[in-house]
């Protein structure tokens, strides 16, 4: 199974339409996003690529690890981050954040992926991987998102 990973930013009118630019962005504005926890299934591959999406499968359901960052304070950023983890079989697991720099979104990151190893008997072993996006505000809201994509089903 191919898992892919793309990530959008956008600028809107409300927090709502500036989050849809992100979506647009990223590929994946026309799909019902169904929202799937942390668990990366035995034989995926991660695929990192900003996909072109959104003429495709208008209203289907779309499996999705998301990470998403609004901010409307001007000159304030927006960061959001997606972290991973794999074994050799491809199994693995994947965390979600967002945050105000780079070095605070790779820090969760890092802190969450080992933490979570910890609790669990498998062995996904060091190598820590992340995709991250940001946007600056200068007035209007705007949002950064990554988002790991598993596949699309119809209705």
């Amino acid at each position: 199974m191919e898992i892919k990973i793309t990530c959008g930013t956008g600028e809107g009118q409300t927090k709502i339409s500036a989050f849809d630019k992100a979506l647009y962005d990223a590929g994946i504005a026309n799909y019902n996003l169904i929202a799937l926890s942390s668990v990366i299934p035995e034989n995926a591959k991660i695929i990192e690529s900003k996909i072109d999406w959104n003429e495709k499968e208008h209203g289907n359901r779309l499996y999705v690890v998301l990470a998403k960052c609004i901010e409307v304070q001007k000159e304030k950023e927006a960061w959001a981050g997606l972290g991973w983890i794999q074994d050799e079989l491809g199994k693995g697991l994947f965390v979600e954040h967002s945050g105000s720099s780079e070095k605070e979104i790779v820090e969760l990151i890092n802190a969450s992926l080992k933490d979570m190893q910890r609790t669990r008997r498998e062995k996904y072993g060091k190598k820590i991987n992340h995709s991250i996006a940001c946007i600056k505000c200068n007035g209007n809201p705007v949002c950064a998102l990554v988002c790991a994509v598993y596949k699309s089903t119809p209705w």
